[in-house]
């Protein structure tokens, strides 16, 4: 997107400075054409139709336009996002389009885009504007479908409507022979992509993105020769990727991801010699990726994840010297790792996460050097440990969830550069090492359901980190280490943490709402623990906190009623010993969704509520009645 502003920009650049002047006076019926679209503007805080008079000669005194030599309009030009003297400026105006703009039968150029609140339909006089070469409307909140009329512009070469709200389907496109951009991507379009596509032989770029297109992709659209960029992405498109797929040999990027895609991956796509990013993510792919894949000499990026591919990775990745990114997580690919892949000396990512891998990591890996991600997790890889040629990589994640890692944390990680670090899943035990706090780059940590047991230790406060799971070990003591680790401005303020089924014991500090590192936490989960006191009245200062999990312990005192002051959405406190009744400023929270108490000691009637709540969640507190529980006596 930030590239398609920038070649708009330097393209009107080219029309403002290369369009003929005229020293004819304005015509007249252009001339009203444009003051009734400036009428038609209730807002343009920035001017742009400031120098719009109607005592002004609309060729040569109005920003934004010019005139040919017979003094008809041919370029209007007032987009929201432009270039001046002192740089990018960013504006909008609020309005609608005026019918009256087919009334310049001479105009070639019509740039309204990054308006903004530019509202209402297209109209469908534009149609009339046989002249029309460049029509730009992007970026705008206009309704409505594409009128029929736009197929009369035969002289269209570029077509941006794309960042609007425009519903039904797209008309017939097979007059536009000249066109070479088409943008309509970011809005509500439905119904099939136009068969006729494949007419648009100049195309070379096509973005449909973000609509809600459904039915097959045409197989016409392999006569697109000249096609650079092709993104159908966020649909409804189902069926077959077509054999005709592989006539694009000029396509540089293909995005099909996230549709119904279905059936194999054709062989054809060999014949997209000159792609670069290739993405069929999020669909319903099944079959074997093709051998023919290792003929795209220019690939970069190849993403496949989240199908139902099978059978082994082909060998012939290998080919691919140029591939900075793979990734194949959440399919069904099994057997080993190819060692070709060691011949991908570019490679900075590597998700292959959710497969049936097996057989280790073949040591060819080791040439990677330039590898900075790495996630293999949930594959039956049969580990045992993490192998040291890894320690090699300068990495900034490394996820090796459930792959049959064992033992103690490998001490090289202590001076490792991983900011994200997943080994959950595993049988990693014994006790977590001081060492630990060497990691001062950690953002991301995840040891959750493993075998440690240890208190933790004081130098993890030196830890930076965003998100901590370390639920479903055997970590004991006191927790109040987590919470007293250092920050730096913003860097290492919790977003989520995750202690849960531990052996942690204490009480929860009252001042733990009051530590700057807490205060965008979102998600804080200590249940199933050995924690005894009150509920921190504090907890309800915490803004942006939603979900709070402080079931299965041994808290004791009353539901603190500042937690009514917060955003949360889930609360859970069952299997305590609380007391006290409910308060209705929690049972009334804005935003609760799930809510429950259950075996405690809370009396009192249940404060009426809004929020559809169990009886399950409120059972087994003795004296508590009132609905859903029987009526109080």
């Amino acid at each position: 997107m930030a590239a398609s502003i920038q070649n708009k920009i330097v393209f009107f650049m080219f029309i403002l400075f290369f369009s003929p002047l005229s020293s004819t006076p304005c015509n007249q019926i252009d001339k009203e054409a444009l003051l009734d679209f400036k009428d038609k503007i209730t807002y343009d805080p920035s001017e742009l139709l400031g120098s719009w008079t109607a005592s002004s000669d609309c060729c040569n005194s109005w920003e934004g336009v010019s005139c040919g030599v017979s003094g008809r309009v041919v370029n209007v030009s007032r987009p929201g996002l432009f270039w001046d003297p002192k740089g990018i400026v960013d504006t909008y105006m609020k309005g609608v389009l005026s019918p009256y703009f087919g009334n310049m039968s001479s105009l070639q150029f019509l740039d309204l885009s990054h308006l903004k609140q530019l509202s209402g339909p297209i109209p469908p006089e534009l149609g009339k504007l046989s002249e029309l070469n460049y029509l730009f409307l992007d970026t705008n909140n206009l309704t409505g479908s594409i009128p029929m009329t736009l197929r009369y512009l035969s002289k269209l070469k570029k077509l941006y409507l794309h960042d609007n709200s425009l519903s039904g389907r797209v008309p017939s496109v097979g007059s536009w022979k000249s066109l070479s951009e088409l943008g309509l991507s970011g809005n509500h379009l439905s119904g099939p992509i136009p068969s006729d596509i494949g007419q648009l032989v100049m195309l070379t770029r096509l973005d449909l993105n973000a609509n809600n297109f459904s039915g097959t992709i045409p197989t016409s659209i392999g006569f697109l020769k000249d096609l650079k960029y092709l993104d159908l992405s966020g649909n409804q498109i189902s069926g077959r990727i077509p054999q005709s797929i592989g006539g694009l040999s000029s396509l540089e990027e293909l995005f099909l991801d996230r549709n119904q895609l279905t059936r194999s991956i054709p062989s054809s796509i060999s014949g997209l010699a000159s792609v670069q990013f290739f993405r069929l993510s999020d669909n319903k792919l099944t079959g074997t990726l093709p051998s023919s894949i290792g003929q795209l000499s220019n690939l970069q990026w190849l993403s496949l994840e989240n199908n139902k591919l099978t059978g082994k990775l082909p060998a012939t990745i290998g080919y691919l010297k140029n591939l900075t990114l793979i990734n194949f997580s959440n399919n069904y690919f099994t057997s080993r790792i190819p060692s070709s892949f060691g011949n991908l000396v570019n490679l900075e990512t590597l998700h292959l996460s959710a497969n049936q891998l097996s057989g280790g990591l073949p040591p060819e890996l080791v040439k990677l050097q330039n590898l900075m991600n790495l996630d293999l997790s949930f594959n039956p890889l049969s580990l045992v440990s993490i192998p040291t040629w890894i320690q090699e990589f300068k990495l900034f994640e490394l996820s090796l969830a459930k792959t049959g890692i064992a033992g103690q944390l490998p001490s090289w990680l202590s001076s490792s550069s991983i900011s994200a670090l997943d080994l959950s899943c595993n049988e990693l035990s014994g006790k977590l090492p001081q060492w630990i706090g060497n990691m001062t780059n950690l953002s991301f940590l995840n040891f959750s359901n493993n075998c440690f047991h240890s208190t933790i230790p004081v130098e993890f406060r030196n830890l930076s980190l965003i998100d901590l799971d370390l639920h479903s070990n055997k970590f004991s003591g006191n927790m109040n280490t987590v919470f007293s680790k250092q920050s730096r401005d913003s860097i290492g303020y919790y977003s989520s943490i995750d202690l849960s089924d531990n052996m942690f014991s204490g009480v929860i500090g009252d001042d733990i709402a009051n530590r700057v590192i807490m205060s965008s936490i979102a998600i804080l989960d200590l249940s199933s623990n050995k924690l005894e006191g009150s509920i921190p009245k504090a907890i309800g200062n915490l803004s942006k906190l939603h979900i709070l999990k402080l079931d299965n312990n041994g808290l004791s005192g009353a539901i603190p009623k500042e937690l009514g002051h917060s955003q949360l959405s889930v609360i859970t406190l069952s299997r305590n010993q609380l007391n006290g009744s409910i308060p209705s400023e929690v049972l009334n929270l804005k935003h609760l969704k799930e809510f429950n108490v259950s075996n405690n000691n809370l009396s009192g009637m249940i404060p009426l509520h809004n929020t559809s709540i169990p009886a399950s969640a409120f059972m087994n507190n003795p004296g508590l009645c009132g609905f859903p529980l029987p009526r109080c006596n």
